[in-house]
């Protein structure tokens, strides 16, 4: 299943009402955590919005409102507000099981690593570990 959600933000620029919106493609944005989405710059591309005018200066003052999340995102929507960490969470997990469970299918021969959670948690920190040092 994608993850999305839509993207929403009204303002006014110059005597004009603007009400613009995009689903945005959550599985298109980066892991990591040094790196935050700018979901108005992404809003603004979508609506072909120049992100080097005052327009979007006026929009990036405003908030976006969230809505209509799919996947992972859903659990993160509240009242129209997006929690990212949440989201992060979510996919970091099934990132790291979709990594884990073929190896302790195949080394461990077990089918059902959430089934023994000592298991999981020693292969989750040898991941980490591995991770560590290879920055």
């Amino acid at each position: 299943m994608k993850n999305t959600i839509d993207a929403a933000i009204e303002f006014s620029y110059q005597g004009r009402s603007y009400a613009l919106s995009t689903t945005l493609d959550l599985d298109a944005l980066p892991l990591d955590d040094e790196v935050l989405p700018d979901f108005h710059h992404l809003l603004a591309q979508a609506n072909g919005i120049d992100t080097y005018s005052y327009l979007y200066e006026v929009m990036e003052a405003h908030d976006i409102e969230y809505s209509n999340a799919c996947g992972m995102a859903a659990p993160c929507l509240h009242d129209g507000l997006f929690d990212l960490d949440c989201f992060r969470r979510h996919r970091r997990a099934q990132h790291e099981a979709a990594v884990l469970a073929p190896i302790a299918r195949r080394v461990l021969h077990v089918d059902d690593l959430d089934s023994q959670p000592a298991l999981r948690q020693a292969l989750l920190e040898a991941y980490h570990a591995g991770k560590a040092e290879r920055r």
